[in-house]
């Protein structure tokens, strides 16, 4: 209610204000039908709904500050990165509009482009509690679209915007297209389905549906979807959209995968159970000698293999020494030890990375020099595979490199040659694992390398082209969910460690795939659930981010069966998921083996 006090006029004096307006030429009276015409063409402009329908270089929302309703944007430039973000709007030629909002900070923003005619901006050098910026301008005889933005200045701190509007005259976009006929489906493999579909009038974009959920977009009438399970039934849809709307599903047509042999070994168990064993030092959990490794691991993972220097591509690995691990086990007991493992069905592999080790492939003879090196490790203790921990500054992306799907950095580029190279040599059998760490996957969603403007850090995101181009080869990735600040989910919500939350909105990333850089247009395909595990520390001990074994279990329950979740809305069920991850075999043993004998309990 309007609390403002207002002075009553009589009704006559009123009647004669209209009467001598109504005589001034050129004035009219405003209808109420020409009021009705305008309206709030902003979307989302109090962040209500995240970043929905807002393209930002940098920003996230928040409960706190707020000007109205329960969020607000907050962006924090950085570098070269003015911490922009900015939203398209459908106007009307020849229209006059009146840009709003709300702004807290110095040196905030507010603006239109491609106005057709003066692009407008206004702002404020210091606001320390919620300021009001509006300007107005006019569009061109043949502008239809405006692009309405916000943001800060470099090097200043963080900016907050809230309550944005545009009002105006709304544009007459029609209706949505029809549903697209005549969708198909072309080449099937064991991991993806092409499809095809005829043109609907009108249409700008369309939409692929994977069982009722959409798993991206394309522009034009064909698309294959991938990171399918072999042997599996796909039911697929298509939508039509343009500035109307989008329109109703196509009919659906169904295609079966075939079996297919990707994705590495064959014989793991429906559900398995990955440990980091040390190999190369104690680090205050004791020596754990393979022979006494129990039986429930079935995948372990030396560590680690590190190299001579960070861009030599010359990888060793060194055997505990004595000094360090007392009761450390000869070379010939120890290989004795992984033949055992082997026979009993368990998988052993050599780890590369790790904190300490940085491997960069800057050249050719570097990316050779680790093929020969890793296969010498391999075949000395007769391995299994190979496991990818690259952490720290091993992987980053060239300020131009902007596509995961066609990489050109070259540490990305060699790795990706000598992975390949090393899969090939060793053949189908062949275990290749990756462990990440969250920053360099699950960020993507958000930031890719640099950025369009630049200024971001070039690590995020960046082990993506790598799982992309070696999906078909991958057996497991185990992506670290722990040592890990709070990350962004599909729910465009943060999420932080400690919880099942985390682990069920990190790994329905993974099994969902997501728009990389929040472009709709460039997704990252989901993994089959078979090819991933969750990486968790195996106790208080071993790393940031452990959660109890109650959690675990929520964990698990959510994603395999869709009961005991949380707040997060999973994009599906996967029982097929491999299993979980954790550091390390020796912080296990060093905790009387609680995350082992969970995940026991669990999968029996």
């Amino acid at each position: 209610m309007d609390r403002v006090r207002r002075v009553r006029r009589p009704r006559s004096v009123l009647a004669l204000l209209t009467a001598a307006l109504l005589a001034v030429p050129g004035i009219t009276a405003l209808s109420s039908a020409a009021r009705a015409a305008d309206a709030d063409l902003a979307k989302n402009g109090g962040f209500e709904s995240g970043l929905d329908s807002w393209t930002c270089t940098a920003g996230t929302t928040v409960d706190s500050p707020v000007h109205g309703g329960s969020s607000a944007l907050q962006a924090t430039p950085a570098g070269s990165d003015n911490a922009q973000c900015a939203q398209t709007v459908t106007v009307q030629p020849n229209a006059q509009y009146t840009l709003s909002g709300y702004v807290r900070g110095s040196y905030v923003y507010l603006g239109a482009n491609g106005t057709g005619t003066t692009d407008v901006s206004t702002w404020t050098q210091s606001a320390p509690d919620w300021q009001k910026l509006t300007t107005t301008f006019t569009t061109g005889a043949a502008t239809t679209k405006v692009t309405v933005y916000t943001h800060g200045w470099y090097g200043t701190g963080a900016y907050y915007a809230d309550d944005i509007s545009l009002v105006g005259p709304g544009a007459s976009t029609g209706q949505p297209p029809a549903a697209p006929a005549g969708l198909r489906t072309g080449t099937v493999t064991s991991s993806s389905v092409a499809l095809s579909w005829s043109a609907a009038t009108g249409a700008t974009s369309y939409a692929v549906y994977r069982d009722g959920v959409k798993v991206q977009t394309a522009s034009g009438t064909s698309a294959t979807v991938s990171g399918l399970a072999p042997s599996t039934a796909y039911s697929f849809q298509v939508t039509a959209s343009n500035d109307a709307g989008e329109s109703a599903k196509s009919a659906a047509v169904t295609a079966t995968t075939t079996a297919g042999t990707g994705g590495g070994s064959t014989d793991l168990p429906a559900h398995a159970l990955v440990g980091y064993l040390h190999a190369s030092f104690a680090n205050g959990s004791g020596y754990t000698r393979m022979a006494d490794v129990p039986d429930s691991w079935d995948v372990i993972d030396l560590a680690f293999g590190e190299p001579t220097s960070a861009t030599s591509g010359d990888i060793r690995f060194s055997r505990c020494p004595v000094t360090e691990c007392p009761n450390v086990e000869s070379d010939a007991d120890f290989k004795a030890a992984i033949k055992a493992k082997q026979a009993a069905g368990k998988k052993v592999l050599i780890s590369i990375g790790g904190q300490n080790g940085q491997v960069q492939l800057t050249t050719t003879a570097a990316r050779d020099t680790f093929v020969s090196s890793v296969s010498n490790i391999i075949d000395t203790y007769g391995l299994d595979g190979l496991d990818i921990d690259f952490e720290g500054h091993s992987l980053s992306l060239n300020a131009n490199d902007t596509d995961f799907k066609n990489p050109t950095t070259p540490v990305i580029v060699n790795l990706i040659s000598a992975l390949k190279t090393l899969k090939a040599k060793y053949g189908s059998k062949f275990v290749l694992t990756m462990a990440p760490e969250t920053f360099f996957v699950q960020m993507g969603y958000q930031y890719y390398g640099t950025g369009k403007w630049g200024g971001q850090d070039p690590r995020c995101g960046a082990y993506l082209p790598v799982i992309h181009a070696l999906r078909d080869d991958l057996t497991l990735l185990h992506v670290q969910d722990y040592n890990s600040g709070p990350i962004m989910g599909l729910d465009n919500q943060y999420h932080s460690m400690g919880g099942a939350d985390f682990h069920i909105a990190m790994t329905d990333m993974l099994l969902t795939g997501f728009p990389v850089a929040g472009d709709a247009n460039n997704v990252f395909p989901p993994l089959r659930p078979d090819q991933v595990a969750i990486g968790m520390p195996a106790s208080t001990n071993a790393g940031n981010g452990y959660v109890a074994p109650s959690e675990v279990t929520k964990t698990l329950d959510c994603l395999t069966k869709k009961t005991n979740c949380g707040s997060y809305p999973t994009h599906g069920t996967w029982p097929a998921l491999r299993g979980l991850m954790t550091w390390s075999v020796n912080w296990d043993r060093y905790s009387g083996w609680e995350f082992q004998k969970n995940f026991d309990a669990y999968f029996g």
